[in-house]
Formats: structure tokens, C-alpha cells, sequence
């Protein structure tokens, strides 16, 4: 048999239902999709091969999956971290008043390719951040941001969608070099993105995904707001879910806490399409109207919130929830390493239980390989290193210090590993990271250009005083 390429020699963790782990196996790829999977002795016997790629002292796992991360974070990162709300700020009047095209095309490019350096294949973007602002003003953003991963060559699933009630909202753009005002309403948003979805859904070879986004509603919202926002609150988050089921889409919502999951419920917006992210100090009925609806949960356990609360991501699972882990990257203090947010993750529920032997090693892998692909409805595309799936493949380079004596590999995969160890990637086939660099775009290009974007960014909100070290850094 005549394939494209040929990963041999390395130990082949398959996340397939069986959990195989094949010691000197071999991945054979054509066409974009796995072909062949065995020892590398009998796949080697199988077949000729365009490129071979060895793998010897190197761990083949799925591609890694990041269920929940933000567009634009990724040139905000920690500035001001330090002053309260002012991160969250920053954050609100960047993506209103201060981001055009550019800024979502270099920060696309600059998140795509730190996600690529870690193994990272596919990843959740929510087209903004705080838990209502979304850049659904025009569709040129949400596409500046699908042109920059599209070139990088990783996947994207870019959650896009109307901010919370009331409308209208202010906006701005910078087409002129001067900033422009306007006010956008919840039409003006819908019809955003529903433009998106028709220009980008499924697309370049399956590589753009455009979910649904409506901010969660929580308690102090049915509380604090007019009575006739929230009722308007309400049914413009029935009328997004709406929108998403009947294109086929996941609806996903950003920050759900202690009794969001009864309301969302109530409202119809649970079900098998639905990605509720945080999801901290659950009541044990809000636990069973996940499992029961199929709802799946993205799981952020480096994230503010999983400090605030606690996420009950092992009861969840108990109950036959899928939950995913999600990085909140780079949200202002992590980044998009999904080896750590699994070692994150182990200890995390370890101390709440106060047993080592919660979340194992394995079900920790699960949850950014074949569990996040369920969670986004895609397993049966990716998640897993199976034949007749897309070649998402990440190498491991097991031959360094911290990963040695070179046995046990997933217990040294999971537990001691960092995405700084990623040395080869596939995507759909196609070779996009080679010995730890990106094979598609130039690095040092994508670096400056986040630099320049960051620097105007700062510039236009006047955020200079934001970049210095607080009077209580050192303690």
C-alpha cells in the first residue's frame, strides 16, 4: 500500500475504545486521514511511503484538544492583572473600542502557533472575552481571525454571538486610522453571525468550525437587571441555541456558577449540542440535568474560577457527563500548554478529595484527546488515533531529562511532560510542526507583528501605567 507518510518506531497511544498503547508502533497516513495502525514492524511490512518519520524515543499521541480559550487574550495577556477588574476592563473596551482586523489577524496568528509549539491541533476561540464582549460588530473580524489559523494550520472552532441584554451597545473601528463610534444591536449581531457561519462553517477542509455563543445568565442578572432586560435576556438566549441547533453548530456559554445550569435548564438551552464552560459549585440536581441532557462541560482548572469555585469535573464524569479541559488561555496568567493543564487538572481534584488516586493518568489524557473531540462533536473525526480519521497527530521527544529513564512513556507523557517537549505535528495529514518549528508560516514574522498590534493596542486605551510591576509584587 502506498501512503503519504509513515510515523514509525515511536509508542503509539491510540485513545481508542480499547485505550491500546503500541510499544514500536507505526502510523501510516494518505490522503489526510490514518490508514494504518500497528507495530512498526508489521505496518513497515504493509507499506511504502512517500516520508518517513522516525519516531524512536518519541510518543504519538492524538492531537491535543482545547475545549474553551479566548480570540484577542493572546495580546492582553497579564496586562493589568494586577489592578482588580482591570484586566476584565481592558479586555471590554479592547474588544469594542480598540481592535481592528489586524489586531484579530496577528493575536490569531500569534495563539495559533503557541497552540501549534504545544501539540495543541484543535481549540475552542471565543471571538472575545470577559463573559458578554464579543467582536460581532462586522464579519471582517471573526474572518481576519480564521485567515490567521487557517495559514498557521491548526483548527479552529470560533464561538461567535450577540453580547448580553440590553442593546444597543457601543462600538468602534479603526478603518480610517481614527476611531469611529457606533452602536450595534442584537440584530446587527445575529446578522454577524450568521454571515460567519455562512462564509466559514466547516471549511478549509474542515479546519474552521464557527460555534454559537449567548452570555450565561446567573443569579445577580435575574436580580440586578430591569425586569424587561432580563425577560429580553431570556429570549434572546432561546432564540442564539435556536440558531445553533437548527444549523447544526454547538452552543456553548462562558462562566456558569451555582445555579446558572437550573436557569439554562429552564430555558431550553441544555442538550447534546451545548459546551456550558467553568461550571463551578454545582448543586447535585444541576450535576444530574447535565448527565441526563448529554450537555457536556469544559473544564478549566488553571482558570480565576476554578479558584473562586471548584468545578465538580470527577461527580460529573460519575454521573456519565463528558467533560473536557479547557485552558482559558491566555487569560491573564496561563497559557495554551494543555500538558499542564492536565497536571493542573490531577491535582486540583486530589486535594479537594484529598486522594492521590483521584483522576488518573489516563482519564486526565482523555479529557483533551478523545473526550474534548465528543464534547465538540467531532469524535468522529478527531480525538483519537484510529483508522479512517483526520492525521492529528502530535510527537512527543521523550529523550530529555525530566522525561527519563525512558520507560513507563504516558505516565512520563502526562505527568512530567510540557508542551515545550512537542516535536512534530500533523493536521489533516499534512506535516505543520517539524523538530519544533512551524513548517507553514515564518516565527519570527508572527512575533513582530503581535508586537507592533500590541503596542497600538496599549497606545489607543492609554494602558502604559498597566505594564508595571505593582507596589506589592515581591510580596
Amino acid at each position: 500500500m502506498q501512503v503519504d507518510t509513515l510515523l514509525t518506531g515511536g509508542t503509539v497511544v491510540t485513545m481508542d475504545p480499547q485505550r491500546r498503547v503500541i510499544d514500536a508502533g507505526a502510523v501510516a497516513v494518505a490522503a489526510g486521514k490514518i490508514v494504518a495502525i500497528g507495530t512498526a514492524l508489521e505496518i513497515g511490512a504493509q507499506v511504502q511511503a512517500a516520508e518517513v518519520i522516525d519516531c524512536a524515543d518519541k510518543i504519538i499521541i492524538p492531537g491535543l484538544i482545547d475545549v474553551h480559550a479566548h480570540a484577542g487574550h493572546g495580546l492582553i495577556k497579564s496586562i493589568g492583572m494586577h489592578g482588580g477588574d482591570r484586566w476584565e476592563d481592558i479586555c471590554g473596551e479592547v474588544y469594542t473600542q480598540a481592535s481592528p482586523p489586524e489586531f484579530w489577524y496577528a493575536e490569531a496568528r500569534l495563539a495559533a502557533l503557541e497552540r501549534l509549539r504545544f501539540g495543541v491541533t484543535t481549540g475552542v476561540s471565543l471571538l472575545g472575552g470577559g463573559d458578554t464582549i464579543m467582536r460581532t460588530d462586522d464579519p471582517a473580524y471573526a474572518a481576519a481571525h480564521c485567515r490567521g489559523v487557517v495559514e498557521v494550520g491548526t483548527r479552529s472552532m470560533v464561538a461567535v454571538g450577540p453580547t448580553r441584554a440590553p442593546h444597543p451597545r457601543p462600538y468602534a473601528d479603526w478603518e480610517t486610522g481614527e476611531q469611529r463610534h457606533y452602536e450595534v444591536s442584537f440584530e446587527q449581531q445575529m446578522q454577524t453571525s450568521r454571515e460567519i457561519v455562512q462564509a466559514w462553517h466547516d471549511t478549509h477542509e474542515g479546519r474552521i468550525q464557527i460555534a454559537m455563543l449567548y452570555p450565561v445568565l446567573r443569579d445577580e442578572h435575574e436580580k440586578e437587571m430591569p425586569p424587561a432586560d432580563y425577560a429580553t435576556a431570556c429570549q434572546q438566549a432561546q432564540l442564539v441555541h435556536a440558531y445553533a441547533r437548527e444549523r447544526g453548530l454547538v452552543f456553548t456559554q462562558d462562566g456558569h456558577w451555582r445555579g446558572s445550569i437550573r436557569r439554562a435548564e429552564k430555558l431550553g438551552l441544555l442538550g447534546a449540542e451545548t459546551l456550558l464552560s467553568h461550571c463551578i459549585d454545582l448543586h447535585a440536581d444541576e450535576i444530574d440535568l447535565v448527565a441526563a441532557s448529554d450537555t457536556k462541560i469544559a473544564h478549566n482548572p488553571s482558570a480565576n474560577a476554578s479558584i473562586m469555585g471548584r468545578c465538580p469535573a470527577i461527580e460529573l464524569m460519575a454521573a456519565g457527563a463528558t467533560v473536557a479541559l479547557g485552558s482559558d488561555a491566555t487569560a491573564p496568567d496561563r497559557s495554551g500548554d494543555m500538558l499542564r493543564h492536565m497536571q493542573q487538572a490531577m491535582h486540583y481534584h486530589r486535594t479537594h478529595f484529598r486522594d492521590a488516586s483521584v483522576l488518573p493518568i489516563g482519564k486526565a489524557l482523555e479529557m483533551c484527546t478523545i473526550a474534548a473531540a465528543r464534547a465538540l462533536g467531532m469524535d468522529s473525526r478527531i480525538g483519537s488515533v484510529e483508522v479512517g480519521k483526520q492525521a492529528d497527530l502530535t510527537v512527543v521527544d521523550l529523550r530529555r531529562a525530566h522525561l527519563y529513564p525512558p520507560n513507563m512513556p504516558v505516565h512520563r507523557l502526562v505527568c512530567f511532560a510540557n508542551g515545550n517537549d512537542v516535536d512534530t505535528v500533523l493536521v489533516g495529514g499534512q506535516v505543520v510542526l517539524r523538530d519544533g518549528q512551524a513548517t507553514r508560516v515564518d516565527e519570527a514574522a508572527i512575533l513582530e507583528d503581535a508586537r507592533v498590534q500590541a503596542a497600538q493596542m496599549i497606545a489607543r486605551i492609554g494602558g502604559q501605567g498597566d505594564l508595571a510591576l505593582p507596589l506589592d509584587f515581591w510580596g
